[in-house]
């Protein structure tokens, strides 16, 4: 979709601007004529004309940011305001804007479209017109081993979070495969959420109780429940009830039974993955009128997928708390703020090299590159790479409905 030029298709005044500019210049100098090639140019270019008013062209701009960036050395990328540079209109024989012209490197024009393209079809056409730009991505950073060595138990790992198990929270998940150690009972309703088959998993659950330390059923104990400085719950198992009666004197909150505590804590669901979050730690997401939440910023970006529904997903640099805003349009990036934001995907080397995903907890958006390196810093365990923000879109975008639906799903067993 774009705007039409000398047509009824926009306000008058654009319309009569334009025209008005094509025939002042077309009057004014003799037209030379045209060779069928511009200007030689070393690299191959994608030169858009468009304006900084208009919708579609506003959709462009941080499109044209990401390709700018990532294809630095390998390709050029062009805008031409057609009304701060009103000639160019009439010399590129410009109707509708934007308008992207694909010109090969040694000047002669390959492909032009006009209207709203997505990055993803806009490299697609580099490739189907023969022009290489693989490798030749500026997201190549990565660490797959991590900078320092994971020397911790697994009895005091969480299964869900990779976070430090305080012996005072541990929940205990007794499986036939083997016990799976939990930092929490919120960290046990993300699992819960997790698995296919939930049938009497609730009896296989073991908590921690608050004041003896002793491990007690999940279903048979009672929950001291209240919230931290940010909004978070905290969740404090106890076997009996004066012994919580007692902490909720001194740090206040509300005593639960197991079934209620479990409404809530599945109350809040991602819009993905269908995983349970605290909208504390979740990305909001705004799909058709309606909010929801991603466990992770790649689930977030699955919304689209999963909606089908064009999206606005509102991150927090996992460094620095910094907002990163995304607009998508028909399964494509078309407004990032800011442009120099990128996404890290964590992954995990299985034992035979394979590479896979490090899990919801393991996903995150920064500002920039700079962030996401002294994130790093701090955290010497974290392996994964750096990738386009577009590249996690896509990379939902092209998922089926069946893998859609398994989406974050630990699989048809329980944990192991």
């Amino acid at each position: 979709m774009g705007y039409k030029i000398g047509k009824q298709a926009v306000g008058f005044s654009l319309i009569v601007l334009l025209v008005a500019v094509t025939a002042v210049f077309s009057a004014g100098s003799p037209a030379k004529k045209d060779s069928g090639k511009l200007q030689p140019k070393v690299l191959p270019r994608l030169v858009d004309l468009g304006s900084v008013k208009c919708i579609p062209c506003k959709m462009m701009a941080p499109i044209l940011e990401e390709l700018k960036s990532e294809y630095a050395g390998r390709m050029e990328v062009e805008f031409i305001d057609v009304f701060k540079n009103r000639s160019m209109s009439g010399k590129y024989g410009v109707r509708v804007i934007p308008t992207q012209i694909f010109i090969d490197s040694s000047g002669k024009e390959l492909f032009r479209h006009e209207g709203f393209y997505s990055k993803e079809d806009m490299l697609s056409k580099w490739k189907e017109l023969g022009v290489d730009l693989s490798g030749q991505k500026k997201f190549s950073f990565s660490r797959l081993e991590p900078a320092r060595p994971d020397t911790r138990s697994a009895e005091t790992v969480c299964y869900m979070c990779d976070g430090d198990i305080s012996s005072k929270t541990r929940v205990i998940l007794r499986t036939d495969k083997g016990d799976v150690y939990l930092s929490s009972p919120h960290c046990y309703f993300i699992a819960y959420s997790s698995l296919l088959d939930k049938k009497g998993m609730d009896e296989k659950v073991f908590v921690t109780d608050w004041s003896t330390g002793e491990s007690l059923s999940a279903i048979k104990a009672m929950y001291l429940c209240s919230l931290d400085d940010g909004g978070r719950a905290v969740i404090k198992s106890f076997g009996d009830k004066q012994a919580a009666l007692k902490e909720r004197g001194v740090n206040g909150g509300n005593i639960l039974g197991w079934e209620i505590l479990k409404e809530k804590e599945l109350a809040s669901r991602c819009g993905f993955c269908d995983r349970a979050v605290y909208p504390e730690d979740a990305a909001l997401v705004k799909a058709g009128g309606v909010h929801t939440w991603g466990c992770c910023p790649m689930c977030a970006l699955g919304v689209a997928a999963r909606t089908g529904k064009d999206i606005e997903v509102f991150e927090k640099d996992a460094l620095t708390g910094q907002q990163v805003l995304v607009k998508t349009t028909n399964g494509s990036i078309s407004f990032l703020e800011p442009a120099s934001a990128v996404a890290w995907s964590g992954k995990k080397k299985l034992p035979g090299g394979k590479l896979i995903s490090a899990g919801c907890f393991a996903q995150f958006f920064f500002v920039n590159e700079e962030n996401l390196k002294k994130w790093l810093d701090q955290n010497p365990r974290a392996t994964g790479m750096m990738i386009p923000i577009q590249k996690a879109l896509a990379a939902k975008m092209k998922l089926s409905e069946e893998q859609i639906k398994k989406a974050c799903k630990i699989g048809e067993c329980v944990p192991k």
